[in-house]
């Protein structure tokens, strides 16, 4: 007898979490583009706590507009996931509010200038209350981890725009590839070869190889990865790319390395974009931290690609491995994670709709509310991770092996980077780009 066929379930379009996570975020970017999205608040950098609200008062209302845009949109998803929605409404309240004292602590001046992000703070509240004080079940309700990190991760395609690798050159554009594929490669066969797993394994590769807490909440969404690993990934991420901006910067002046050439190194090895700006300041000529952002810019650009072929890669290969089948074309259908469609399609938009129609300064207005929403949503899923983990659980992870082969991992990038700065700027090989001095 024939096998019946599966049909398609439509229902999926409106139960499902990733498909959630795509509606809210293209919801937030087609609001932005009809300029009718509320703003975030604006924070300034502190050092006396007036600083971090240069709206004053202000700031109250725009964050409880903020509140109620974000708990509605968050909500109608949460109603049709059959979340329990008296509960939500109050622990979705209190999440928020924990992010938003974690994005004020990471603005005030010094915590900023050594690279100590939002991200760091909102994971690290979260395990305070989680460890020390406990975990009520109203909050567990408003805790949706994986919901917020794909929303913020939709959002995040609409900051990823074509332009910008054009604007790289060459050079910028040759420079991340040979880093990026390279350190990848060889970060994820270092961690197996420490017994990691492989999911775990992507996970740090892509967050070592590309751009951090980013690259890496992306690979762990494509990977289905434990959001306790991606939450220790990204602690070390942090603390590594504070050291970097210590120690980089006179290095790069003790082997005589040119300002351009400085910059260039310093930004394909710092993982995040906030302590690659802090490290090219440090070296102290807009060349070196034109040069720093460029280099930054053109790797942030590989992170849809990157999480796309992850995603197809966890589908279709681990999968089969971890089930003893190869999965239906159909499976893979439905297996795929939707919010990678969703980040790649907000790029899309933002590249090739957006900008033509109302021009470079109009898109990037745009992606920045878009940016400035992924910011929030980021900021809430580590909140949430930090609600979920004991601190015993999070140190554990691994036995250590994943930080030492991080590390090693980390030292390789610094080399091999190094050595591709020579080829591509020092002037020898190929003409690099001008950039002021």
């Amino acid at each position: 007898m024939a096998e019946k066929k599966q049909g398609i379930d439509w229902s999926s379009l409106w139960r499902k979490e990733d498909w959630w996570a795509c509606w809210i975020g293209w919801f937030i970017l087609l609001m932005a583009i009809a300029g009718v999205m509320p703003h975030t608040p604006k924070l300034g950098k502190w050092m006396s706590l007036g600083q971090a609200f240069p709206q004053g008062w202000g700031t109250l209302g725009t964050l409880i507009v903020l509140f109620i845009a974000t708990a509605v949109l968050t909500l109608i998803g949460a109603a049709a996931m059959k979340r329990n929605l008296k509960l939500y409404i109050p622990g979705y309240l209190a999440i928020f509010i924990i992010a938003f004292i974690a994005l004020v602590i990471a603005n005030q001046k010094g915590i900023h200038y050594y690279g100590f992000e939002y991200v760091l703070w909102a994971l690290f509240i979260g395990l305070a209350i989680s460890n020390f004080l406990g975990v009520p079940e109203w909050l567990k309700a408003g805790a949706m981890t994986e919901y917020f990190i794909k929303i913020g991760l939709v959002c995040m395609g609409a900051e990823i725009m074509f332009s910008v690798v054009i604007k790289a050159g060459a050079v910028g554009l040759a420079q991340a590839l040979l880093v990026v594929i390279v350190v990848w490669f060889v970060t994820y066969w270092l961690c197996r070869w420490f017994g990691i797993s492989e999911r775990f394994s992507s996970i740090i590769a892509t967050g070592n190889s590309i751009c951090g807490v980013s690259a890496s909440i992306a690979a762990g969404g494509a990977v289905q990865g434990d959001p306790k690993e991606v939450s220790y990934i990204v602690a070390w991420l942090m603390i590594c790319a504070v050291i970097l901006i210590v120690i980089m910067p006179p290095v790069a002046k003790w082997i005589n390395l040119p300002t351009n050439m400085a910059g260039a190194w310093v930004g394909g090895v710092i993982d995040n974009t906030g302590a690659v700006v802090a490290a090219g300041e440090v070296i102290g000529t807009k060349a070196a931290l034109n040069a720093a952002a460029m280099v930054k810019m053109a790797q942030n650009i590989l992170i849809g690609f990157a999480a796309f072929l992850l995603a197809l890669w966890a589908t279709l290969s681990l999968e089969k491995k971890e089930k003893g089948e190869k999965p239906s074309k159909a499976e893979v259908w439905y297996r795929f994670p939707k919010f990678i469609i969703g980040f790649v399609v907000s790029s899309l938009i933002i590249s090739f709709f957006v900008e033509p129609s109302v021009g470079e300064k109009a898109a990037k207005s745009i992606s920045g509310i878009c940016q400035s929403y992924r910011v929030w949503f980021f900021a809430i899923c580590f909140v949430c991770i930090g609600l979920e983990t004991r601190i015993k659980d999070l140190v554990s992870v691994g036995g250590g092996r994943p930080a030492i082969a991080y590390w090693i991992a980390q030292i390789f990038n610094a080399f091999w980077t190094l050595f591709v700065v020579w080829i591509l700027w020092s002037g020898k090989f190929f003409t690099p780009p001008i950039l002021p001095d």
